[in-house]
């Protein structure tokens, strides 16, 4: 048992390669409201994260329930791009319930962001008789949506 006790969440992090972009689909896609946007200074960023000449600016944006912090760097210069497979360790998503996954998919669409496949309903565990669809932005960052059965 820890000697210590987690108070709650405070937010989950995606780093993106376009903040108007990502903000512009949670924003007005998801209807999510942003709550703050600012640079943070390079030499706190560069300590607390390891990466040297890292500038950021960070953005938070607030859904129902969660907040959700969106990085973009702005250096250094040479950045990589994850993609990583849902099957590959470390892969990341967030779910959302919705309801109407066509509704969802249609107001994603309009911002990049595109199902990996069509809706399936599923047939076991907790989620069994939602219709259930992975989507993808630019970035590789993967949204799940489940819809009520």
């Amino acid at each position: 048992m820890p000697n210590f006790k987690v108070l709650s969440t405070n937010h989950t992090s995606f780093t993106v390669s376009d903040l108007d972009r990502t903000i512009g689909f949670f924003r007005d896609a998801l209807g999510f409201e942003v709550t703050s946007r600012a640079p943070r200074d390079p030499a706190a960023i560069r300590h607390i994260t390891g990466v040297e000449g890292a500038e950021i600016e960070v953005a938070y944006i607030r859904g129902p329930g969660h907040s959700l912090e969106l990085i973009q760097y702005l250096s250094p210069p040479v950045r990589g791009l994850v993609e990583a497979r849902p099957c590959d360790t470390g892969f990341a998503h967030v779910a959302y319930d919705v309801d109407d996954i066509e509704a969802a998919l249609a107001a994603s669409a309009a911002h990049g962001v595109h199902p990996i496949n069509p809706p399936w309903v599923v047939d076991q565990g907790p989620n069994t008789g939602r219709r259930v669809v992975y989507c993808r932005d630019p970035d590789g960052i993967t949204i799940e949506y489940i819809e009520a059965g």
